[in-house]
């Protein structure tokens, strides 16, 4: 495996946290956009509901928040058979606040804080990196698709406007307070 330069781990800096942020926007932004109906139905086959998924990403965040960076305070996790699309919020934000405060320990300028990225018990370190957010947003992603796609099957399909606003990162990056971004000059 190839040797990651001296200063890798800073060259993504405050913009890891940032990038997390939005991440985590667009799952309060489909949280409020669904149908209170679709919360807790029966979805076809044998998946998770939709608060179940919303409940596993919390879940997983705490997970890779108590095992990477296991200075900071762990969130509750949330019990997906009983959890209200409000207390998914909630603790949505605070797991997405951890996040991105580890981002900015694995990223920033607290050189060496942490210094892998351990996203299972099971799974072997990873030296941080680009691909340590990548994958926490891939996971989130996936599971941002399955909602929309359950809640289409369940037959509470989400507006055009709404899809589209799930992939609107310049217009959520500036809310974010980032100065530069995809398709911006800098």
């Amino acid at each position: 495996m190839p040797k990651r330069q001296k200063n890798a781990h800073t060259q993504l800096g405050p913009t890891a946290a940032q990038i997390f942020a939005v991440n985590d926007r667009l799952n309060q932004i489909l949280l409020e956009q669904l149908d209170p109906a679709v919360w807790k139905a029966k979805p076809p086959g044998k998946v998770r509901s939709i608060a179940a998924i919303f409940a596993h990403v919390h879940n997983v965040r705490c997970k890779w928040i108590r095992l990477t960076a296991p200075h900071l305070k762990v969130p509750p996790q949330l019990n997906r058979a009983h959890c209200t699309p409000r207390q998914v919020s909630d603790a949505l934000a605070q797991s997405a606040a951890c996040c991105a405060e580890m981002l900015a320990d694995a990223f920033g300028e607290s050189e060496g804080r942490i210094q892998h990225f351990v996203r299972d018990g099971w799974a072997q370190p990873w030296p941080v990196g680009p691909e340590m957010l990548c994958y926490m947003i891939s996971h989130e992603a996936h599971h941002r698709g399955q909602v929309c796609m359950l809640a289409h099957q369940l037959g509470f399909s989400l507006p055009n406007k709404v899809t589209s606003e799930l992939w609107n990162w310049e217009r959520l990056r500036k809310e974010h307070g980032a100065r530069y971004g995809p398709g911006s000059v800098s």
